[in-house]
């Protein structure tokens, strides 16, 4: 299974509305790759800004996949890429 960058925006949206108390629409979430530090979010929650890392993102994923698909899957399995676009494949 594939998702693309909606769906992983909407993973650490929900996830971090979850951790924070908030609800998901008062989150924003962007995605970027960098060589040096691979795959990262910029996550502004209520105005404020902070920075996940990949491991964040894919924790996310994870429980949107949970929530969404009733699939479990483990970190192990999701693989991030990019190139005009971000995705994630998910082994089965």
């Amino acid at each position: 299974m594939r998702i693309y960058t909606d769906e992983i925006i909407n993973a650490i949206c929900l996830h971090m509305a979850d951790r924070r108390g908030v609800k998901p629409t008062d989150v924003e979430a962007q995605l970027s790759w960098e060589e040096e530090y691979g795959f990262t979010a910029e996550v502004w929650v209520n105005g404020r800004s902070q920075y996940i890392i990949e491991a964040n993102i894919l924790e996310a994923i994870e429980q949107y996949m949970f929530q969404q698909y009733n699939r479990r899957v483990f970190r192990s399995s999701i693989t991030l890429d990019a190139d005009e676009d971000f995705w994630a494949d998910i082994a089965d």
